[in-house]
């Protein structure tokens, strides 16, 4: 019998980095007023019935977690596998000061291609990929927080498409509201999307 269940895919709020700097699994702080954007997001995780939140490990998404799950009463759950991308030698640096070269190889083939020190897309793709199975698997109204780079995969696997490692990221401080389909018999799943902007 099919059934289906809310997935509130969240990015953490804006950083205190200037714009055009490489990070991933760096350490970043959160930009002032991050607060309200938690209560905000906890509206929607209510509204969504949401009762597992899964974060990523870096502090810019547990510290927004931690106050999210106490907000919208949801059972917080780190999973390192929603971690950011390690951009190995890159982080930290500006992208204009990256190798032209190194940026063309990536663009050419992100599946295969890794930062000099640094992570595959197909690690990442394997990784989220592992982890969607085991939200499908659970159908728990959900709530996820994490980066650009996890979330852009897990999106388009909610809307039943294919990822694109190289595809437009979610902004800081959104949220997507899709409705995943699951049949427990034949695990199979035909997402309904709804976007929905927090600010």
């Amino acid at each position: 019998m099919a059934q289906s269940f809310p997935v509130l895919l969240v990015r953490h709020a804006p950083v205190l980095l200037p714009e055009g700097v490489c990070y991933g699994r760096q350490d970043v702080a959160l930009k002032p007023g991050w607060e309200g954007l938690a209560a905000g997001l906890s509206v929607l995780a209510q509204g969504a019935f949401c009762r597992v939140l899964y974060s990523s490990p870096a502090t810019r998404c547990r510290q927004m977690a931690e106050k999210l799950a106490r907000a919208a009463k949801m059972e917080l759950q780190i999973d390192p596998r929603l971690a950011e991308m390690d951009f190995g030698q890159w982080e930290g640096r500006n992208w204009h000061d990256i190798s032209r070269t190194q940026l063309d190889e990536w663009a050419a083939n992100p599946t295969q291609f890794a930062p000099p020190g640094g992570e595959s897309g197909l690690s990442l793709t394997q990784r989220t990929r592992a982890f969607w199975h085991d939200v499908k698997q659970a159908a728990v109204p959900a709530c996820v927080l994490s980066h650009g780079g996890p979330l852009r995969l897990l999106s388009a696997l909610a809307a039943g498409q294919t990822p694109e490692l190289l595809a437009p990221s979610m902004p800081q401080g959104f949220a997507r509201l899709f409705e995943v389909w699951h049949d427990a018999g034949l695990g199979r799943h035909t997402p309904h999307n709804v976007p929905v902007a927090a600010e």
